[in-house]
């Protein structure tokens, strides 16, 4: 994923999808049911449709995970409905618009654009019959899908940010691997190392991107939203602190590129290009890059936990399932989501190299650290061992306005063209703006 393009075809984040996200802002606010009830089900409808996003090798895993759900459950019909990713939010808020489905949804960091607007079926009642607890299962990101005291979705993939890192030109440096335990200095400290002007390389790819960031403002004790009631807190002493630091590495340090040095290397270049290429040795970003370094022929990588701040916390990539109100029998569509949210259920994910799994039991067994799909000796394990360190900022319901906000912004200071606070202060204003904070 490169700070350029946007990982949602195929990952969880939706940074991307504004447009998409302003055409939810035109749906009714009454379309769903009252927040918090659960609404009657229809036993009789067994015909079940689930929408999903992304391409071809997305397709299969949750085809796989699908059929498995047949045999669990064979008087159902589930058909599985992929939209492209550029059209998904559209589509779906049509078809729940319109009470023509789907029966099962997936969801990201939008969760709460549907969840406000009571266009999703609260499932606190049918996680307590159905003895489903979500921290036990899914760690912290158990409780990232809930809104106004409900909660409306069960964790389906999840995966931290990780740090890939090019062992060839670490040891050319004479730096130690990355591990959990490197802070801010540690990390500086290599990435000055594994800088060489000369050769047009760098230590590091860059913070540039709202997760990368985001990341580093929580490490600090700082919070971009307010935790409990989504209000912005971007310009507080400690989120300026974690953007001085970001803004270091590429206009004092210079060990990250800037857009220019991207420029300069080649056309569309990013982070994870410029990693495979050998041009950076360090980059943070998420499971997809596993598949993507695997396919780099002489590319000697590995993957480890990010490093920490006064405190350790990073951003995980990741998608839940949901019942519309649309959806004429949310017993049964809880029941699929349950199976499918398993350890037996979420088994393809990890089987075809989909995703990270946001089951904790399946990212610590076999079929997730050592697949057959993966023939690099890759270290896997980060990503359980990065789970409890997951933090998530509040899903508002303003997130794509939000992401504009953050767009317009922070794109001078992403040039050099304005300082830390400056830069907190103007977006501070801006988030107050469009954020209406929950009491």
């Amino acid at each position: 994923m490169s700070l350029t393009s946007s990982p949602f075809p195929r990952r969880g984040l939706l940074a991307g999808m504004g447009a998409a996200g302003a055409a939810l802002g035109l749906a009714a606010c009454g379309s769903g049911s009252e927040s918090g009830a659960t609404p009657k089900s229809d036993e009789s409808h067994k015909d079940f449709v689930m929408t999903v996003w992304g391409g071809e090798a997305d397709k299969a895993a949750y085809q796989a995970r699908i059929d498995l759900a047949k045999e669990k459950f064979p008087d159902y019909t589930i058909t599985l409905q992929l939209i492209p990713s550029e059209n998904y939010e559209q589509k779906v808020q049509t078809m729940i618009s319109s009470k023509t489905g789907p029966d099962i949804m997936q969801v990201a960091e939008n969760v709460n654009v549907y969840a406000s607007k009571k266009q999703l079926v609260p499932i606190d009642d049918y996680l307590s019959q159905g003895g489903l607890d979500l921290e036990s299962t899914f760690g912290p990101v158990g409780a990232n899908y809930a809104w106004d005291g409900a909660t409306y979705g069960v964790p389906d993939r999840s995966g931290a940010m990780v740090l890939y890192y090019n062992k060839d030109l670490f040891d050319e440096a004479g730096v130690d691997y990355p591990s959990a335990d490197w802070d801010w200095d540690a990390f500086l400290d290599a990435a000055k190392k594994l800088t060489d002007p000369a050769k047009g390389q760098f230590g590091f790819g860059g913070v540039g991107w709202w997760p990368q960031w985001f990341s580093l403002v929580a490490q600090n004790g700082g919070n971009v939203l307010d935790p409990e009631s989504g209000a912005p807190g971007v310009n507080s002493p400690e989120a300026v602190e974690a953007l001085q630091f970001a803004y270091d590495l590429y206009f004092t340090h210079k060990v990250a590129p800037t857009s220019v040095d991207y420029s300069n290397m080649g056309p569309d270049m990013g982070a994870d290009g410029a990693f495979q290429q050998g041009l950076v040795a360090m980059n943070a970003t998420g499971f997809w890059g596993v598949g993507g370094n695997a396919a780099i022929e002489g590319l000697n990588w590995d993957i480890a936990p990010f490093f920490h701040g006064a405190q350790q916390a990073v951003s995980a990539f990741g998608s839940a399932l949901v019942i519309p109100t649309a959806a004429k029998n949310p017993q049964g569509s809880f029941e699929i989501i349950q199976f499918l949210t398993s350890a037996e259920g979420q088994a393809p994910i990890a089987d075809k190299g989909q995703d990270v799994p946001a089951n904790l039991e399946l990212q610590e067994s076999d079929t997730f650290l050592d697949p057959e799909w993966l023939e690099a000796d890759v270290d896997l394990q980060a990503f359980p061992d990065s789970a409890d360190m997951i933090f998530t900022p509040k899903f508002i319901p303003e997130w794509n306005e939000m992401q504009k906000a953050i767009e317009d912004a922070m794109a001078s200071f992403w040039l050099g063209e304005s300082d830390a606070q400056a830069t907190a202060d103007d977006l501070q204003g801006r988030l107050e703006r469009v954020i209406k904070p929950t009491k």
